[in-house]
């Protein structure tokens, strides 16, 4: 396994839709051993394949000590809103996060790495990841469902000058992991970087 470089803001690729896996076998298991282990060593809630540079619709989740893949997921949704539960961020759009409006729960049905059929729902904090990983697989990011100021606020952010130094800090910090093996005792510190998936810290 191997720690992936995790595209920022402004790749093309975290802007177009990920085509259908019609594959399954050792590659496909390799990319999601490496999604999983991308994800815990950035202490992210969940990772799409775009993010890592794979359009192909693949993601990974762990939220709640609840941790698994989906391939070619259909996102369904029910319940009310979840309101202002939650800060949601993105690991490709390091240091911001704002409320999002998502549903209370959410069903995703799809394929596991082998091609088996799959279900994963939730609500809360799963039923949000979920909904945010479909939504990479969209070419959507969370930052395109925010209203009125914050969305305006958000938008300045990351146009500013300061954002760049941002983004290069996080990319630094990254790579330090990249291609390293997973050992279960070195998890990256809570103390830097900014606001990531779903309010977790990351760097």
């Amino acid at each position: 396994m191997a720690v992936l470089s995790i595209r920022m803001i402004g790749d093309p690729i975290l802007r177009t839709p990920a085509a259908e896996v019609t594959e399954f076998g050792p590659d496909l298991a390799r990319l999601v051993e490496d999604m999983t282990e991308t994800m815990i060593d950035v202490q992210g809630a969940g990772l799409a394949a775009p993010q890592v540079g794979i359009g192909l619709q693949v993601f990974t989740y762990r939220v709640d000590g609840v941790e698994g893949h989906v391939v070619n997921p259909v996102l369904e949704l029910a319940g009310g809103s979840q309101g202002e539960s939650d800060v949601e961020g993105c690991l490709s759009v390091p240091g911001l996060g704002s409320y999002v409006d998502r549903t209370e729960w959410a069903r995703v049905t799809g394929q596991d790495v082998s091609g088996a059929d799959i279900v994963v729902e939730g609500t809360g904090m799963l039923a949000r990841a979920l909904q945010h990983e479909t939504d990479h697989l969209r070419g959507t990011l969370y930052i395109d469902r925010l209203e009125g100021e914050d969305r305006r606020s958000a938008l300045r952010a990351i146009r500013s000058a300061e954002y760049n130094r941002v983004t290069s800090r996080t990319a630094a910090q990254r790579s330090q992991s990249l291609g390293s093996s997973f050992t279960q005792g070195t998890a990256p510190s809570r103390g830097s970087g900014g606001t990531g998936a779903f309010g977790q810290r990351t760097r």
